[in-house]
Formats: structure tokens, C-alpha cells, sequence
């Protein structure tokens, strides 16, 4: 998972830039890049970090230019070094581009072999640098047609943004896994993959990029086209509103916030529980716990403090500091938690090993008995569109019923949303307007990238 923002003609491009990637700081905390053009050079820098340590004053003042593109990245292919640190730049015969990429695409090997037999040099092992190459290989035909071109040979979850000397491209694909959004501010153009940031620099929301669509920003405006088939279904990502987004984002037309406390109603009408508090973890279970909360009726606390403040750690304590990983994030408010029956919320488990520090931690503050909720159905499948999930032999719920994972994580109770109430909050089908694939392993086309690799799949 990762953020990337646009800038289409405004004299503080980088600076609009440096305050959206700030705002898409929880989309990816590996590396950051920003990308200017002044119409004629391009100025770039990327590093390893947050947004905040790379772009000090003096960077900023050294990307000058009306246009720009940013990236934050979470790695889910390649290493994460600075060589894979997006934007990526090339020159070409018609000039420079540069692209950041949130997604994954799913025929990354097929392609990169097909290119590297035809003579490719690739200087990186990301997989959207095989895009750069198909578009240098269009031959002599416009940017636009071999954007086109390139787009109808890959597969899989993309949300773009281009630059080139003078023009902004915004790409999404045909199945809209990934938010990416258009908004304006003093008649500059911006195009971000969520709306929070458009909130900070105070741009207004103009309108979502649509599934297939294709937007450029140039001299001439904004200009849309739509090359490719639409799609019967979109595959939109449901775990964007449990976890990823930020709260206070609207995306896929609905706002964060109000989905995850709505699924955390829902979690208490499926799995009530007589209890005394209801303590999510934070932050993401927050929401969540709010609606539990609100729905049941059991008042809502804050049992669970997060360090905000925690980055890379170089020095480690040994063994007899226990579970440190899980206490430098989290710390338990014993005055809140002891003798208390705790309802803990949380938005899912993966391999069970960091609910089983909670649930640990949470009973070794005083805590009679922890009830588990998860606001989301159990993770079964892995991700190939973006979210760096392990393996399907890695995933507890893979291969564990719910009263086994409960046994192994230590919690009283462990109650999951169930599929269906999943889409408590929207009347559709699931199927025609969401991919759900980590949960019911139907993923949406098939995956050509050795999927043996992950266990057996289903196709929709």
C-alpha cells in the first residue's frame, strides 16, 4: 500500500506536495520522493523515511517548477531500498517521465521476463518499472497512445500518476481497487489517493478518478479519456475501509469513519458479550470500538495508549523485557483495565501472535477477562493487490476454526464479523462492487504471477 499525489500548475508545487505526502504518511513510512518539473527540467529527491525527516526547507527549495508528482511508499514488491523508492524518472526519446505507483501488478514476472529477452536493462525490482519500459519500447506514436499501449499489457491493482516536462497523467484501473481523487485549489489541479490530503492544503473535492479512466492535466486543462472495456464488476478494496484509509477520508463515495463504526455496530449485534468496558486497539480499532460501544450500550475506554512517537529501533532490549515489539507500540492503563471485564476491538488478526501479546498484556494489567472482537471476517487469503500480507500458510485463520485461533491468542471469547455484515453498511451485492479475495479467496481475474507459490485459488 502506498500514497501518491499530483500537482498541475501551482507556484508551490513541492510544497503541496511535501503536506499531502504528510497527510498520506500512513499509506507508507519506508521511503518518500518527490518529482518537479518547471516545464523544461526535472528536479527529483527521494530517501528512506518519513516525509517530514526527508524534506527539510533546503529540498523543498531545490524542486522548483509548477508541476509535480510525490510518493510514500509500504513495500508489497521489491526490496525496500532506495533504488526501489519511487517516483522513478527515465529519459526517452520524447523527454522525460516520471511515475509513482499505489498497487500491485499481478503479471510483474511474465512481463519483466518478456522484456528482459528483448534486451530491457531494469534498475530496479519493483513492479511498475516494467510500465516505463513498455512505454519507451510504443515507438514513434504520441505519449497518450503509448501510455494506452503499455496499460492494455499489465494486470492487476494501479492507481498512476505521470509526469512528463509539461503534463500530469492520473491513472486508475479498470477494476478501481485503489482510491484516486481530483480536487483544485486556486485553479491548480490535484489528484491524491485520498481526500484527507486535499483537506490539509485546503483543496476543493472535485470528484474521483473513475475505474479505466485515464485524466491528463495540461495546458489546456483537464482532459479525460476512457480507452479500455469497463468492467461488469468493479473489485473496489474493502480492506481500504477497515484498516488502510485514514478515518477522516471519503473514498469510494462513502466517508471511513462512518463505514468502520457502522462495522462495529454490526460486530456487537453479531458477538455481544456481558462486559464492563470496551477498549479498542488503537488506532485503527478505534472506530469500531466506538460502534460496539455505542451499539451495546458498555462504556467505551481508552485501556490501550499508543506510542506515536515510534520509528526504527536500532538497539533492542534482550528476552527478559517480554513482547517488547507489541509494548513500544502499546501500553495498558491498569486503572482502567483492572478487575474489568474488556471487550478489545480490534480490525483483524493475522498470524495471532500480536493478539496474543495484547490479550497478554491487557490481562496482565488486571483484566478478569478479554473478549476479542474483530470488525472484519477472518483473513484467509492473501493480497495480491497491494497489501503486503504473508502467506496462506502464515494466516492463523487459513487453517485454524475460530474456537482454535481463540485458544492460541488466550482471549475469553473471539467473535469475527461475519461476511454478510461485511456490507451492513451498503445494500449491493458484494461481489459487483468489492474485492473481498483475503477473506473468501475469490479474487477477481486470474493471477499469473507462480501463484502456486501461495496455495490454491479461487476465481470469481
Amino acid at each position: 500500500m502506498c500514497g501518491i499525489v499530483g500537482i498541475y500548475n501551482h507556484p508551490e508545487a513541492a510544497n503541496l506536495a511535501y503536506l499531502c505526502l504528510y497527510a498520506l504518511q500512513h499509506r507508507g513510512q519506508e521511503s518518500a520522493g518527490i518529482v518537479t518539473s518547471d516545464g523544461k527540467v526535472m528536479y527529483q529527491h527521494r530517501a528512506m523515511g518519513h516525509v517530514s525527516d526527508i524534506f527539510t526547507r533546503e529540498v523543498i527549495g531545490k524542486l522548483p517548477g509548477r508541476n509535480t508528482i510525490g510518493h510514500v511508499r509500504y513495500s508489497t514488491s521489491g526490496e525496500s531500498t532506495l533504488k526501489n523508492a519511487y517516483p522513478f524518472v527515465m529519459k526517452y526519446h520524447q523527454g522525460w517521465l516520471a511515475v509513482a505507483h499505489n498497487g500491485n501488478l499481478t503479471n510483474y514476472k511474465k512481463m519483466r521476463q518478456k522484456l528482459e529477452d528483448e534486451g530491457s536493462v531494469f534498475q530496479a525490482t519493483v513492479d511498475s518499472e516494467i510500465v516505463m519500459h513498455l512505454v519507451a519500447k510504443g515507438g514513434k506514436i504520441p505519449l497518450e497512445e503509448r501510455l494506452v499501449s503499455a496499460l492494455k499489457q499489465i494486470k492487476g491493482a494501479y492507481s498512476f500518476v505521470f509526469l512528463t516536462e509539461t503534463r500530469l497523467i492520473a491513472v486508475r484501473d479498470s477494476f478501481g481497487y485503489r482510491p484516486l481523487c481530483i480536487g483544485q485549489l486556486n485553479g491548480a489541479y490535484v489528484v491524491v489517493s485520498e481526500t484527507c490530503a486535499l483537506d490539509l492544503i485546503g483543496a476543493k473535492f472535485i470528484r474521483e478518478i473513475e475505474p479505466g479512466e485515464i485524466v491528463i492535466f495540461d495546458g489546456n486543462g483537464m482532459k479525460s479519456i476512457k480507452p479500455f472495456p469497463e468492467k461488469t464488476k468493479k473489485a473496489y478494496c474493502i480492506f481500504e475501509y477497515i484498516y488502510f484509509a485514514r478515518p477522516d477520508s471519503t473514498i469510494f463515495g462513502r466517508n471511513v469513519y462512518q463505514i468502520r463504526t457502522g462495522l462495529g455496530r454490526q460486530l456487537a449485534k453479531e458477538h455481544p458479550v456481558e462486559a464492563d468496558i470496551v477498549v479498542p486497539v488503537p488506532d485503527s480499532g478505534v472506530p469500531a470500538a466506538i460502534g460496539y460501544s455505542e451499539e451495546s450500550g458498555i462504556p467505551f475506554q481508552m485501556g490501550l495508549i499508543r506510542n506515536h512517537y515510534v520509528g526504527r529501533t536500532f538497539i533492542e532490549p534482550k528476552k527478559e523485557i517480554r513482547n517488547f515489539g507489541v509494548k513500544i507500540k502499546l501500553n495498558p492503563v491498569r486503572g482502567v483495565l483492572e478487575g474489568k471485564r474488556v471487550i478489545c476491538v480490534d480490525d483483524s488478526i493475522v498470524r495471532g501472535t500480536t493478539s496474543m501479546k495484547i490479550v497478554k498484556m491487557l490481562k496482565d494489567a488486571g483484566a478478569k477477562e478479554v473478549h476479542m472482537r474483530i470488525s472484519a471476517p477472518p483473513t484467509s487469503w492473501p493480497c495480491f493487490y497491494g497489501i503486503d500480507t504473508p502467506t496462506r500458510e502464515e494466516l492463523i485463520a487459513s487453517s485454524n476454526q475460530v474456537e482454535e485461533i481463540r485458544k492460541f491468542i488466550g482471549a475469553d471469547s473471539l467473535g469475527y464479523l461475519s461476511q454478510e455484515g461485511l456490507y451492513c453498511f451498503e445494500k449491493l451485492s458484494p461481489h459487483e462492487w468489492f474485492c473481498d479475495a483475503c477473506f473468501t479467496g475469490n479474487y477477481p481475474e486470474e493471477l499469473e504471477d507462480a501463484p502456486e507459490i501461495w496455495g490454491p485459488m479461487k476465481k470469481r
